[in-house]
């Protein structure tokens, strides 16, 4: 083999060598995370991880029978009407996702809500739709270990007076392993009523 060929066959193993390189490249290694990063790091694990509060909210997992009833004058005899409602974990068990089934005014009314625990703000929170109104509910509240009751408050228009801001208490109490009650009171001109009540009995 000759000077020439020998530098040429060098030259075509090196250039072999790159192409595999190329079609094969081995990962760089992830850079090293600053100690603020770190810090992020270690936060989001805390407050992404399920914790106590939310196996709390496991027991509204299942499928119920409710028992409604709706006081639109405080006076008056309230509205009774049946349903069912069922609520499933998801997410990990960061949320109950709530489905009720039933019927309002004589028309089918179908309803979902979620149920959770934010860490970072360290509030629970629910929320609601449902197939007679366009509005998103939102509502915060607290646990009270002595009562074994959710207190939520939240306001929404009022329905006249779209300008007008209603205050709402929301208590969602547990009674025993199958039976829980759902209550909702109104504020207006300073006075809060009672207005709606949902019984609900495990199937």
């Amino acid at each position: 083999m000759n000077r020439f060929t020998a530098v040429a066959v060098s030259a075509l193993a090196v250039l072999a060598a790159g192409a595999a390189q190329a079609e094969d490249p081995k990962p760089a290694a992830a850079p090293a995370m600053s100690a603020e990063q770190q810090a992020q790091m270690a936060a989001f694990e805390r407050v992404s991880t399920p914790g106590h509060e939310h196996q709390q909210l496991a027991y509204f997992v299942g499928s119920w029978s409710a028992k409604a009833r709706v006081w639109q004058d405080p006076e008056s005899p309230p509205q009774e009407t049946t349903g069912t409602s069922k609520g499933a974990a998801i997410y990990g068990g960061r949320y109950v996702a709530i489905t009720y089934d039933g019927s309002f005014m004589g028309q089918p009314f179908t309803g979902q809500g979620l149920f959770g625990f934010d860490k970072l703000r360290g509030k629970f929170l629910n929320t609601w739709t449902d197939s007679m109104s366009t509005s998103f509910w939102l509502a915060w509240g607290d646990y009270d270990k002595a009562t074994d009751a959710w207190t939520f408050h939240g306001e929404m228009p009022d329905l006249l007076k779209p300008k007008t801001m209603v205050k709402v208490r929301q208590v969602i109490r547990i009674h025993d392993p199958d039976r829980y009650t759902f209550d909702w009171y109104e504020t207006r001109n300073g006075k809060e009523a009672h207005t709606m009540n949902i019984d609900y009995r495990r199937q």
